[in-house]
């Protein structure tokens, strides 16, 4: 296992001078629900900072929330569930799962967090999609594309392992040390894995990198949704691993500036916005 190099934040897209509108990524964010609409809106506010567009689709149970952020959310454009399928066609990257419904939580509508996200996938393997929070405590492994980010914290990564439907795999999965996990799960289903936890593990199909630091002021509610706004944006732009490797690095240094002034004090919009600042200093 390697460590994160710095330098590797050299390496992102750096938006040219001479660009124009809609050059600079676009990022579909699906998600919120009538309990967790916040943990989309911090993936949202986040992804606005660095791209040049975010659609945000939501849920028909949801809609009276989705009219609330129409006051609330003015970096971005709210898109009607019947047209979802046109925007992920013209988003460069695509965020699905802050604040979909968890498993033994309420329903979508006709359609579970399960059935919403698996036909999405299947029928988009093209896209690069980041899968967080509701959708990936459902999705079945072999469904997802390659070179898609998954970002879950242990538990998440439990779940994941125990719908693998190779017994050896998962036999063999379940028998090794965490790293070692992360890395053949990626291997496998030719996926990034962004393993949270005190020190992240990123692995893709040929490398993994241990990434350091944070404090325990981030395990407060939404920092992962930041975190998963912040890597989908990245991957707008760049390749998935590079993405995911800068994205868990950037999310640890702001909470640890955050520490600096505030201690363990902090929540998710702080987070939010103490990333561009972190952003502009390496960078």
């Amino acid at each position: 296992m390697d460590e994160f190099n710095p330098y590797d934040l050299k390496k992102l897209y750096i938006p040219p001078p001479d660009s124009h509108k809609g050059q600079n990524g676009k990022v579909m964010v699906i998600g919120g629900s009538h309990l967790f609409h916040s943990s989309a809106f911090w993936a949202l506010e986040i992804a606005s900072k660095i791209i040049d567009m975010v659609y945000f689709s939501s849920t028909p149970m949801n809609n009276e929330i989705v009219k609330k952020l129409k006051t609330k959310f003015v970096n971005g454009i709210i898109v009607p569930r019947d047209k979802v399928e046109d925007y992920i066609e013209e988003a460069d990257c695509i965020l699905i799962g802050p604040g979909l419904p968890r498993p033994e939580g309420e329903e979508i509508g006709d359609d579970g967090t399960k059935i919403l996200t698996e036909k999405l996938l299947s029928k988009f393997p093209h896209k690069k999609w980041v899968i967080d929070g509701g959708s990936l405590q459902v999705v079945e492994p072999e469904l997802i594309p390659n070179n898609s980010i998954v970002t879950p914290h242990k538990k998440e990564f439990e779940l994941l392992k125990l719908k693998i439907k190779n017994e050896k795999l998962k036999m063999t999965i379940k028998n090794l040390k965490l790293e070692e996990q992360a890395k053949l799960f990626a291997k496998e289903f030719g996926v990034i894995v962004l393993l949270k936890g005190p020190v992240d593990i990123v692995c893709s199909t040929d490398r993994c990198v241990l990434v350091e630091g944070g404090n325990a002021g981030m395990t407060k509610g939404g920092t992962g949704d930041v975190l998963a706004g912040l890597t989908a944006a990245l991957y707008a732009k760049n390749d998935a691993f590079l993405s995911a490797i800068c994205a868990s690095f950037i999310n640890k240094k702001a909470g640890e500036s955050l520490a600096e002034r505030v201690g363990l004090y902090f929540n998710a919009s702080d987070l939010v916005a103490e990333i561009p600042k972190v952003m502009k200093r390496y960078i």
